[in-house]
């Protein structure tokens, strides 16, 4: 059997793509990350693959470009049927689906809403997204990752909790995640960040954390 060409071009401190390169590392799949300048240079490869949204990730399988992290991710547990990420039953791969839209469309939403606030509405903010946060809290519950006692679909696209608000905290002087009012996120950030696969792509929290104070001090200048 030939030998198929995977590419992912990704953002190393973004993320979206980081979705796909975990999914891949989780089912064993060779590929080349491309590392994209989303600021000031983005590819021509990345504008002729991805030309509606002209953004990463883009997944390239044998010549054929897939973009959207969470349509990308799909792709990925259809083709490598091996080491699944999303659930056997159709009913609980429908609750997966479910959970990763409302990460993507509620929470995603609420924690650039804290990031983008300033002080004097940092505070309101922060109770919102923690409210927003309080459905994942639950669903949890005492599992130790969403997909059980392995990382999952869900898990996955959370990485932004696990990994870029440990970091937001740290770079803006605030706190979301907390034992008292989030136990079970906050107890599932710490097993995910040293799961054996996830810390293979997840970045250091320090460059993170400079990476983030860099474009909030882009933003206010």
């Amino acid at each position: 059997m030939a030998e198929e060409e995977v590419q992912v071009f990704g953002f190393r401190s973004g993320p979206f793509s980081l979705r796909v390169e975990l999914a891949l590392k989780l089912k064993a799949v060779d590929y080349q990350h491309i590392e994209e300048d989303l600021l000031n240079n983005k590819s021509d490869l990345l504008l002729k693959y991805n030309p509606i949204y002209k953004k990463v990730p883009v997944l390239v399988h044998n010549g054929n470009p897939i973009s959207e992290s969470l349509v990308i991710l799909e792709y990925i547990e259809h083709n490598w049927t091996h080491n699944p990420i999303f659930p056997a039953h159709p009913y609980d791969r429908a609750l997966a689906r479910f959970w990763a839209k409302f990460i993507d469309d509620t929470v995603v939403p609420a924690v650039h809403k804290i990031s983008g606030s300033t002080e004097e509405e940092r505070e309101k903010a922060i109770e919102e997204a923690q409210k927003t946060l309080e459905p994942l809290e639950n669903e949890l519950g005492n599992k130790k990752f969403f997909g059980g006692e392995e990382i999952g679909l869900v898990d996955i696209v959370g990485l932004i909790l696990a990994g870029w608000i440990p970091a937001i905290e740290e770079a803006l002087g605030f706190e979301l995640l907390n034992t008292h009012k989030l136990p079970n996120l906050k107890k599932w950030t710490e097993e995910f960040v040293n799961h054996r696969v996830a810390k293979q792509v997840m970045p250091q929290k320090d460059a993170l954390v400079a990476f983030l104070k860099n474009v909030v001090l882009n933003r206010k200048n």
